[in-house]
């Protein structure tokens, strides 16, 4: 029996890409140097694509197969895939959530206990000798009684606000509108948020409406004693102003998981010392990756049984 053809537009994991090859004919947009000449040569009836989140699916690539049905992207975030033109074309779109939430907020917690206790700096005292010649290191910041307010208390938020109450902070948290029956106060205003909390965690999806939500203002009102923390995506905040903020001692600290132009990190942030830098690792375990990708293969799997996809988002 000839297996359905796939359009593999991410590289994804070995472990991944075995499992596809069980059940589908893959070809690897990934690999081509001639992305056109590439799609232009496929087989007609190309029906399933498998994505990452980082790299989606183009509306190009959508209208260039008449066919598909189903769009499986390996991740949360799915901004990288041009939902309105797989809405147009009566395109399933799925993501991996879930299976992640624990792991990302812990990395968001070890963020935190890191820019609050200095720990890289810290690290590096030790290794360099200077405990010695120089004697203690200066005296930090803790999490405990602190306020954090949450931006975006989806999956991975409630997540966050669980461990961080864990740690005896109080929790706050801004979204599109408020959530019944949650045990946090709700600003609708990030300002005012921010000008009310010690930390500001993101950790919202990236839309049109998120997209620079930590703006020149909320930092502002972060002010002098406040810390950020970004494990959402980098378009959320505007990076200039935050390299400015924390240049200038505006802000007290940032922890960073994302960038704006990911792997490319400014020189600026990295010159800084009131900085914690990640390369986007907030779900990078084995574990979880593996859940993740086993979670792509179950979304294409059920549609081609013609069964209801795990984890649909469109």
């Amino acid at each position: 029996m000839t297996k359905p053809d796939l359009l593999l537009v991410a590289d994804l994991a070995p472990r991944v890409v075995e499992q596809l090859d069980k059940d589908f004919t893959v070809h690897r947009y990934c690999d081509a140097d001639d992305k056109a000449g590439f799609l232009a040569a496929l087989p007609d009836g190309v029906r399933f694509v498998a994505t990452g989140g980082g790299t989606g699916c183009s509306r190009e690539i959508i209208e260039a197969l008449p066919a598909l049905e189903i769009i499986s992207s390996f991740g949360v975030g799915y901004d990288a895939v041009d939902v309105g033109a797989a809405r147009e074309h009566g395109v399933r779109v799925t993501n991996t959530p879930d299976v992640l939430n624990d792991c990302v907020a812990e990395v968001t917690m070890a963020l935190m206990l890191a820019l609050a206790h200095r720990l890289p700096e810290a690290e590096r005292y030790t290794r360099e000798g200077r405990w010695e010649r120089e004697g203690s290191f200066p005296l930090t910041e803790e999490l405990t009684g602190k306020t954090v307010g949450i931006i975006g208390l989806g999956r991975i938020g409630k997540s966050i606000a669980r461990l961080a109450q864990a740690f005896s902070m109080r929790v706050v948290y801004h979204g599109r509108s408020e959530q019944a029956h949650q045990p946090f106060e709700y600003y609708a205003d990030v300002e005012a948020m921010a000008r009310d909390v010690d930390w500001l965690v993101v950790i919202a999806p990236s839309t049109p409406q998120t997209r620079g939500i930590v703006s020149r203002g909320v930092l502002e009102a972060l002010g002098p004693e406040g810390r950020l923390v970004n494990v959402a995506r980098g378009d959320l905040v505007d990076e200039p102003a935050l390299i400015e903020a924390l240049s200038l001692g505006a802000i007290a600290g940032a922890a960073l998981d994302v960038f704006a132009q990911e792997p490319h990190v400014p020189e600026e942030l990295l010159k800084l010392q009131n900085v914690v830098l990640l390369p986007h690792q907030g779900s990078a375990t084995h574990k979880t990756r593996a859940a993740m990708g086993d979670l792509v293969v179950r979304n294409l799997q059920a549609h081609l049984r013609g069964d209801p996809v795990p984890t649909p988002v469109v």
